[in-house]
């Protein structure tokens, strides 16, 4: 499964409703979600942390209003290395969403939801000069789970705060990612 791949069939599902929003909630979804990761990282008994700004994007299908299935791209920040060079943590991720409305249907008023799926995550490491070499080694498709809280202002559209983890390790160093980010998500 290539990091494209896994992006792309989300957005595919995504778009693959060319009918109207049914009334039961089902259709397609774009979601785009800003906010904070933290990494630690650990290997060979050292340990590291590193906090910045994380964003994602992510679209999907709905099959009603408690269920869909999502794809998503996400930039988890960029940390300082030794000797003028930074690295950047971003993963390529697909699983299955869920969602309680507790408004008067699908889509409607207050809602709590989960996520899980699986998340391929490599490191870049950015020179001075702008220039990306990616980190060379073993990686891991890893599991990811999440948790979120939000608010539909409509069957079409609403805002979320969302809180994910993601455990991975990267050619023998542990990844620890934890990202609380707030989301706006239109549904078609």
């Amino acid at each position: 499964m290539t990091r494209v791949s896994i992006l792309a069939a989300g957005l595919l599902l995504a778009c693959a409703s060319t009918s109207a929003f049914a009334a039961d909630g089902s259709g397609g979804f774009i979601r785009g979600e800003v906010g904070e990761s933290r990494a630690e990282f650990s290997f060979a008994g050292l340990t590291g942390e590193e906090k910045d700004t994380a964003y994602s994007l992510r679209g999907g299908y709905w099959f009603n209003g408690n269920i869909a299935v999502e794809g998503a791209y996400t930039g988890h920040g960029r940390g300082d290395l030794d000797f003028g060079y930074d690295y950047e943590v971003f993963s390529f991720s697909a699983g299955v969403a869920l969602k309680k409305n507790f408004g008067a249907g699908a889509h409607q008023g207050f809602y709590v939801g989960g996520r899980l799926g699986a998340a391929y995550t490599d490191i870049a490491v950015v020179d001075d000069d702008g220039d990306v070499d990616f980190v060379d080694g073993d990686r891991k498709i890893a599991p990811y789970f999440g948790v979120g809280v939000g608010y539909d202002f409509t069957e079409r559209f609403g805002l979320g705060l969302n809180y994910d983890i993601q455990n991975t390790e990267i050619d023998g160093v542990d990844v620890d990612l934890r990202t609380l980010a707030v989301s706006g998500e239109f549904r078609f």
